[in-house]
């Protein structure tokens, strides 16, 4: 029987289901593994671009973008021009300047002061003026009892619709002989800054960065809605202020879904509590698996309450249980996970 079997795998067609059998049970194996883990999302925390200096919260805003009565003329033509809304750009430079107070209301001890002197003349182009004397940014800082000045030195606006339909009706023209009776559904704005931060007892210039920023409409019969720039200009100065924030980005934790022996069923209910979000309720069950060292899912056990206080925003207690899951039990993925949480301790100091 046994030569038998063996000629048989000697056969094309059964060389083909053997292999076709251990790859079954190669998926099989993966399945299993799959079906064991688990993992959450969650956020994870990154400092600012640009730190403040110590002792500064108090941030007094002007806007320095607006135009000389005597460039109107020609700031109207450039208007034309780039397809922005003529004379917009003065009031939506105070949006960019609404934008960037809102952004750090209540996320931060950075307070917004809006002093007298809100507005100066600067080029009112996209060409970045002189600094500001110190002494006049202390003046401002003084009087209104703020730590450094910010500037929006300039500020302008262009729509992609005037260029996008000039180039449209030309293609129609040169391919067709007509003009095109489409009308544009889309339309992307733009506005350009540029901000600087002054600190007047150091005399230096903090940040100064040159901003871009684009948002994209539907059009209604091919016009813009008149929202669209003061829309941009704040959403603009919310993305600027954001710098001196910290921040978060998405990181995905692994975690064991199934238990081992005897705790097998207890392990599953932790799980489905986490999946309901019940962490306090899966906590509990982890724990008491985790503090019998003889249970074969102590050391999942140790390590799905670590992920957990950490999901909670407790990382002194997910360090604890990390550490423990590898040195108490081997654990292997609660070893690089404790140093992630040794970082992560650090940086929240």
């Amino acid at each position: 029987m046994a030569y038998l079997l063996l000629l048989c795998f000697k056969t094309q067609k059964h060389s083909i289901m053997k292999t076709s059998y251990l790859t079954f049970l190669l998926l099989l194996s993966l399945s299993i593994v799959s079906c064991g883990s688990g993992y959450v999302y969650l956020d994870y925390p990154q400092g600012p671009e640009v730190l403040l200096p110590d002792g500064v919260n108090n941030i007094a805003v002007v806007n320095r973008s607006l135009t000389k009565d005597e460039d109107q003329q020609k700031k109207s033509v450039e208007a034309v021009i780039t397809g922005e809304i003529a004379g917009s750009d003065k009031l939506a430079s105070d949006e960019a300047v609404k934008g960037a107070m809102a952004g750090v209301q209540n996320k931060s001890d950075i307070r917004i002061i809006i002093p007298d002197t809100l507005r100066m003349y600067g080029t009112g182009t996209r060409k970045t003026p002189d600094v500001i004397p110190w002494d006049k940014v202390s003046e401002i800082c003084d009087a209104s009892e703020a730590d450094v000045l910010l500037v929006l030195e300039n500020f302008d606006s262009n729509s992609d619709l005037v260029l996008s339909t000039a180039v449209e009706q030309v293609t129609s023209v040169l391919k067709t002989g007509k003009a095109s009776s489409r009308l544009p559904r889309q339309t992307r704005v733009n506005v350009k800054s540029y901000w600087r931060l002054y600190d007047p007892y150091t005399k230096t210039i903090i940040d100064q960065f040159q901003q871009t920023f684009y948002m994209n409409f539907d059009l209604a019969n091919g016009e813009l809605p008149h929202t669209a720039l003061s829309e941009t200009a704040y959403a603009a100065g919310l993305d600027y202020i954001n710098r001196f924030l910290p921040s978060y980005y998405r990181v995905k934790r692994d975690m064991h879904k199934k238990g081992k022996g005897r705790d097998k069923a207890q392990f599953d209910v932790g799980w489905r509590r986490s999946e309901v979000a019940n962490w306090d309720g899966a906590i509990e069950i982890w724990t008491d698996i985790a503090n019998n060292p003889s249970s074969k899912s102590a050391g999942r056990a140790a390590l799905n309450v670590a992920v957990g206080y950490e999901v909670l925003g407790k990382t002194d207690l997910a360090l604890e249980w990390a550490q423990r899951a590898y040195e108490d039990y081997g654990e292997k993925l609660a070893r690089d996970y404790a140093k992630i949480l040794l970082r992560r301790k650090r940086f929240e100091l």
